[in-house]
């Protein structure tokens, strides 16, 4: 039983350091022309008047390409 128990373990354990840690950055404009990369797409700042630009990044480099384009564009100050 306690093999069982054992297998199970290094088993769940395996599975869960296999997994793919899967981070979602988002732009998000402020009311002033701020621009601020985002942690987390499905996350929303606090207050009114915020718009998310770009959603779905799948890196923080990609992030700061995008918004770095954005500033360019005068989207973002």
């Amino acid at each position: 039983m306690q093999r069982l128990i054992f297998a199970i373990a290094a088993l769940t354990l395996a599975l869960t350091a296999s997994s793919v840690a899967r981070a979602d950055f988002a732009i998000v404009r402020f009311p002033d022309g701020y621009c601020q990369i985002w942690w987390d797409s499905a996350a929303n700042p606090w207050g009114a008047g915020w718009s998310k630009i770009a959603m779905g990044l799948p890196d923080s480099e990609v992030a700061h390409a995008v918004l770095g384009n954005a500033i360019a564009q005068n989207v973002c100050r």
